[in-house]
């Protein structure tokens, strides 16, 4: 295992604290479409959420705890699973995550777009208007950047506004389905049989968006040497965001169905057109504004959260010379790995460009959305998968371990392996109303195969330059 540059390293500035790093959790890990998508599938779902949580959430949530704190060096994921299986393993989970944001900012961006359209008199008028989807990514990534290329003291408001903008939202939720029970009744009847998941393909491809919906808490340890007290700061900064995101899920769900028939949620602005058709229907329209401009902020936080983090991959594998050495310099002034935060930026950029090419704003969404899946789950395979093997290891002194020990890591750990295996193959599956089903698993397979191919051919050439570097030097 390559010894990483301190130099370069030290110039790293911690720069987030307890409060900050929770609140860039909920910006990263809450994201109003998926309360949309689970009140649209009907009440089945609230059973789902809570498989969900139990199966995946929590044995996410409990390795990450227990593996930030044992090593909470810059890189998180990309460290252990390199610790665990090698430097092979470790760049290609960083490259498949890496990657799989890409098409990640402008998915929840163009989400962000389309409600931001419910703010405007006549804003409907740009709701099929790709230009529109497209400008609005772009700005965002754009500005997103900058500020963290500045560093994250500037970029950490973004996540905390993005924050704001998850939460404040379901309050007005919460408030609104009250008022509408109080005075209509509930629009969706939740009895036992409506609340039992339906036997079918469809029903259990859904699942695999549900629990799409609860990663984002491993994001965080990428920072690991930009966090004041990491190894106590991470776990703590978990367990809070991590009630808050399992309650704010169930409860807006819940609310949306109590408020409106599951038929009438749909769309890339889902959400937002439901909180339309609520405050019209209590009398009180201007909520769907202010509620407009929270989930676009929402939006923005969440790409920011994963901008941030994620960038810190290619810099670390920067530093062991797996990628060109310039992914990882930091800046003297700043304290950022600017170069690596500058690219991967251009790159979701060009990525919001390239997902418009021959398709409606719908599509692009639908197939963004899928890449994102397949791709995003395949580092949680190694993740949980480290977990195991790492629990050989004795844990340094200050170490937040799971109660219970190795037994329930390993137990953990292994029910987390085996729903994100069932979850990959679930996501293979095309929506119902997708009229290519057979050229749209091809894209999907076809893109993540020549994603890990590339990401191999990159690994094998920088490993062979390291080596002539080293036989150089020698």
């Amino acid at each position: 295992m390559s010894a990483p540059d301190p130099t370069e390293k030290h110039l790293l500035k911690r720069d987030l604290g307890f409060f900050d790093l929770t609140l860039f959790y909920i910006a990263g890990g809450l994201s109003l479409r998926w309360i949309a998508t689970a009140a649209a599938a009907g009440p089945s779902t609230l059973p789902i959420w809570i498989f969900a949580c139990l199966f995946f959430f929590v044995p996410l949530a409990a390795s990450v705890l227990e593996l930030s704190s044992r090593y909470p060096q810059e890189g998180g994921l990309y460290v252990w699973t390199q610790r665990a299986f090698g430097d092979f393993s470790g760049f290609l989970v960083a490259w498949t995550y890496w990657m799989c944001n890409l098409p990640f900012f402008p998915s929840i961006l163009y989400f962000g777009a389309g409600s931001l359209l419910f703010a405007f008199p006549h804003g409907e008028h740009l709701a099929s208007n790709r230009t529109y989807y497209l400008a609005f990514a772009l700005i965002c990534l754009g500005l997103i950047t900058l500020l963290n290329m500045l560093g994250l003291k500037f970029g950490k408001w973004i996540n905390s506004l993005g924050a704001l903008g998850s939460w404040l939202p379901i309050m007005i939720l919460l408030a609104l389905a009250g008022l509408s029970f109080l005075r209509h009744g509930p629009a969706t009847q939740l009895t036992a049989a409506s609340l039992v998941p339906h036997p079918s393909l469809q029903n259990a491809i859904f699942w695999s968006t549900i629990f799409f919906a609860f990663g984002g808490c491993e994001s965080g340890s990428f920072m690991g040497e930009e966090i004041r007290n990491a190894r106590r700061t991470i776990p703590r900064a978990l367990i809070v965001s991590g009630i808050v995101l399992a309650v704010s899920y169930m409860a807006g769900t819940l609310a949306l169905l109590v408020a409106l028939p599951g038929a009438s949620i749909n769309g890339v602005s889902g959400f937002a057109s439901a909180l339309q058709r609520m405050s019209l229907q209590l009398g009180l329209p201007g909520v769907v504004t202010l509620v407009a401009l929270l989930i676009a902020l929402s939006s923005i936080g969440g790409a920011a959260s994963f901008l941030s983090s994620t960038s810190r991959l290619p810099f670390v594998a920067g530093i062991d010379h797996y990628l060109p050495k310039f992914f990882g310099k930091v800046h003297a002034r700043w304290g950022t790995p600017w170069v690596a935060i500058l690219l991967y930026g251009l790159a979701g950029m060009l990525y919001a460009l390239l997902s418009q090419a021959g398709s409606s704003v719908q599509e692009a969404y639908n197939l963004l959305v899928s890449m994102s899946i397949i791709t995003y789950f395949i580092p949680f395979v190694f993740l949980f998968l480290a977990m195991i093997r790492l629990q050989r290891e004795p844990a340094p002194p200050g170490t937040i371990r799971l109660p219970g020990g190795k037994p329930v890591a390993i137990a953990l750990a292994t029910i987390g392996l085996l729903t994100t295996l069932l979850t990959i193959a679930l996501a293979l599956f095309p929506p119902a109303d997708e009229p290519h089903k057979a050229m749209a698993v091809a894209k999907v397979l076809g893109s993540t195969l020549l994603l890990i191919g590339t990401g191999a051919v990159i690994f094998w050439r920088g490993r062979f330059r390291k080596q002539l570097v080293i036989s150089a030097g020698g």
